[in-house]
Parts: structure tokens; sequence; C-alpha cells
């Protein structure tokens, strides 16, 4: 199939209906499962600084309301389609439902280039959109929850939160019909982090796992894997950051402007300031450059994290691909016709659509902190901090020790936000990455992980339908 006339949301369901062969429900059920509920197409006008005009094309689509609100990101760029926006709403709905998450899924897109748009005029098509969004219902803290995507982030989510509760003054909870918030409009500490810590603990969770270490020739652990990583934004450096916080080594970067290798392990945050002043990842000291911006996915590696766009590991370059493991950081990094080529090469795909759950799972804990009015830590904190001060000092007149600093420090601390929502975000992945581990190992015919996720994503919706009564 070629790039122009590859179609991701048939992908997805092709993903969707070879993984529903091994579930038991109703065909019928099966298709309104995996159908989109409502596609919002707009076209509205937004008149440029030059005087001109621009007549912007957005979507919005709610994939299922087995759960409400729906929740997705929305993404700014050039290659925004409907397909595109049905098929990443529909991988929304299956992420939410394995990492356990109480959200229908969404998914929203701009077809712009934020490159060429100053931020006034960002700010304008971004306020349009969302009042558009409000005069079809298609957003509230009940209904519809945008999030950070491709192109966006805290920026726009602020504009989209002000632009929200301009039009509903009286909504007490307006904070929470958007998340990826600055903290300042009711964000939270973690969430910009988040998608690519979440893909660092779902595959180091992967890899303490012996077996399947060992059927791959790799030792347990994540210290000393070699790492490459495609994509450099949010989502790429964060994962690339927590790996190498962990004794990993990062031989590999790709970026739209051209890749590197250094086996011996590139500096990330050296390369970061290398970027910064010279506008690419090209000629990093004591790396090398290599012929195109794909190549570095070609590596000898032992992780490959795709972290940019779909489509980008196929039929054509699957046969090159020499890493063991491959951790879909991005949203549909790999064909139907890859992950063919990968089950007869024994490679570990992790898909994507709980592997880069990170993000959602975090955008959950804003949106209740929301809700609630109160930030995580706040009625806590000092009360468990006194206490383990406490505890500390009766355990050293006991046994007549004095515990040094830095473990006194780490004893007595007691949690703040940022702590709570890692602790949620760890546990929320290892429970995640077992439970279709354990679906994977139950059936010997499911072929791969990405079928054994889908499995256990459709049993959840399915058994919330069937729950509901509407399919007895």
């Amino acid at each position: 199939m070629s790039a122009k006339n590859y179609s991701f949301f048939d992908a997805v369901k092709k993903s969707f209906y070879k993984a529903a062969e091994f579930t038991p429900w109703d065909k019928g059920l099966l298709h309104q499962i995996n159908s989109c509920n409502a596609v919002y197409r707009m076209r509205f006008p937004v008149k440029r600084d030059d005087g001109s005009i621009d007549v912007i094309k957005a979507y919005r689509v709610q994939h299922s309301h087995h759960k409400t609100p729906c929740k997705g990101g929305i993404r700014f760029s050039l290659a925004v389609n409907q397909d595109e926006v049905m098929a990443l709403a529909a991988l929304m709905t299956y992420k939410c439902a394995i990492v356990n998450v109480p959200f229908g899924g969404g998914k929203g897109g701009i077809k712009i280039d934020p490159r060429k748009y100053s931020p006034y005029e960002l700010e304008k098509i971004t306020r349009r959109y969302t009042s558009e969004l409000v005069k079809k219902n298609f957003i509230g803290p009940a209904v519809d929850v945008p999030a950070p995507d491709y192109g966006t982030g805290e920026r726009e989510m602020a504009w989209i939160v002000d632009t929200y509760s301009a039009m509903h003054p009286n909504d007490i909870n307006a904070a929470g019909c958007v998340t990826g918030k600055p903290i300042s409009q009711g964000g939270i500490r973690g969430r910009r982090e988040a998608t690519g810590l979440g893909v660092f603990y779902g595959l180091k969770e992967v890899c303490s796992m012996e077996d399947e270490m060992q059927k791959r020739g790799l030792e347990p652990g994540v210290y000393g894997k070699r790492i490459v990583v495609q994509g450099l934004g949010n989502v790429g450096y964060h994962t690339a950051k927590f790996f190498q916080e962990e004794g990993a080594l990062i031989v590999g970067i790709a970026e739209y402007e051209g890749s590197i290798s250094k086996p011996d392990g590139i500096d990330l945050e050296a390369l970061v300031l290398h970027r910064k002043q010279t506008g690419s990842i090209l000629n990093f000291p004591g790396a090398t450059n290599l012929e195109n911006n794909t190549a570095a996915l070609e590596l000898d590696c032992d992780i490959l994290i795709p972290a940019a766009l779909e489509n980008v590991i196929n039929a054509e370059n699957a046969p090159r691909i020499k890493a063991k493991i491959i951790g879909e950081a991005a949203n549909g990094p790999l064909t139907p016709e890859a992950d063919e080529i990968f089950i007869q090469k024994g490679i570990l795909v992790v898909p994507d659509m709980y592997l880069n759950a990170g993000g959602v799972t975090v955008s959950y804990f804003e949106w209740l902190k929301n809700l609630s009015h109160v930030r995580y830590g706040r009625l806590e904190k000092r009360f468990n901090e006194n206490m383990n001060a406490r505890i500390l000092e009766s355990m050293e007149t006991l046994t007549e020790k004095r515990v040094d600093e830095k473990n006194r420090g780490l004893i007595k601390h007691g949690a703040d936000e940022v702590d709570l929502v890692y602790s949620g975000l760890e546990e929320t992945m290892i429970s995640a990455t077992r439970e279709i581990m354990e679906a994977w190992k139950s059936n010997d015919k499911i072929p791969d992980m990405r079928t054994a996720a889908y499995v256990v994503a459709i049993n959840k919706v399915a058994t919330t339908y069937s729950e509901l009564g509407i399919f007895p």
C-alpha cells in the first residue's frame, strides 16, 4: 500500500478485527465499538496579520460514548485529515480502556503548519475552533475534553479554557474542559513529561520480564540497553531522558532535518543545546551524520522508539530494522504490513495503544483535580512529613543510631503533587503491561502484543456496553 492511498483508520480497523477473532462478542457489537459515533468537520475564516483571509479546515471526532466524557488531543499539522483524526480517536478509546481511564475516545485536528502563523494568528485560530466546538456541544468537562498533541501545547490549552470559560461563565468546573493546561490555569505537575515517562515505565516493565528478554538474547533491565529514538519533540525527548538517567545508551537520534549515530552514547542535553545553537542535530561532536532522516531507524540497537508521526515503518523498510524491541511512542508508527514482518522476525512490538497512554493517564489526574478543586498532596503532605519525622526519631532513639542526612530527607519527605502523579502513572503502566502480557500468554494463537492489547480493550469496552443493557 503506497503512502498516497494509505488509510490510517483502515489500519486500525484491520488490527481491531484481527484481535476480535479472539473474543466472544457479537459481530454487531464489534461493529458498533469499531465505528466513529460522531464526526464534526468545520471550515472557518481567519484574518491574517497582513490582512489576507485563510479558510481553516478543522475536525473533531468522538469515537465512542460507552463512557463519557470523550478524551483526546488536538493536533496542528498539514497532515491532518478526517481519516487520521478518526483513527486517532479510535485508538484513544482502546487506550483509555486498557489503562482503566473512564473516557471514550476523541481526537481533534486543525490543518495548518503552526510554524507559518504568528502567535496572534494561532490564538485567533484556536479560539475560533473552540467556539465552534462549543456551538455544537463538542467540548465540556462532562462531554469532550481535548488535550495537547502534535503541534500544540500548554499555550493553546490556555486559550481553549479561557474561551470556554468566557462562553460558560457559570460553569464552576470549566477548568475541566481541557487538560494539559499551564499550572496557573489548573494544570497538573508532571503532565508535560507524562507521555515520555509512560513510555519509559512501560518499556522498563517489559525489559524486567526475563522470559521476553531471554527470547531476544537480552539481559533483564534497562541499564546498558542501546536505544534509538525517532523524534526529539516532547515525547521523544522525555523518553530518551528517562532512559539515559536509568543507564541506557542513546545510540541514535532522528529528526526531520536528518539523523545521527554514536555507538558509545549521545549526551542528550548536549545534543539539545547543539540543536538550539545550530538549528539542527547534524554535525553533533563525536556523532556520525547518516544519509537521511529515516536511516537511524535501521541502526543496530536493542530498543527502537519511533516518537514522531504515523506510518514511518512500513513494508518497504521493515525488513531492514535491526532492533530487538520496538516501543511505539508515536501514534501508529507501524503499518499492519510491518507488524506481520516483525512477527516473522521475532521482534517484540510494544504497541502505541497503551504504551503512549501516559498523557491521557495524567490528563485524567488533571481532570479529577479540576473537578475536585484541590491540589494533590495539599491535605496530607505536611501530616505525612510530621508523622514520618516522629517515626524516624523513635527509630533513632531505640537504635541509638542516626540516619544520614540524605536518607533522612527521603524518609521524612511527604508526597507532593508530582510524586503522586509519577506514582499513579507508574502503577498504571505496570498494571496495563502485565494485563496485556497475561492475555497474550493465555492464548497461544494470539500472534503479537498489539493483538493482545486490542483483545484487552475490546473485552473492556464490550463489557461496558453489555452491563449498560444496550446489548444484552
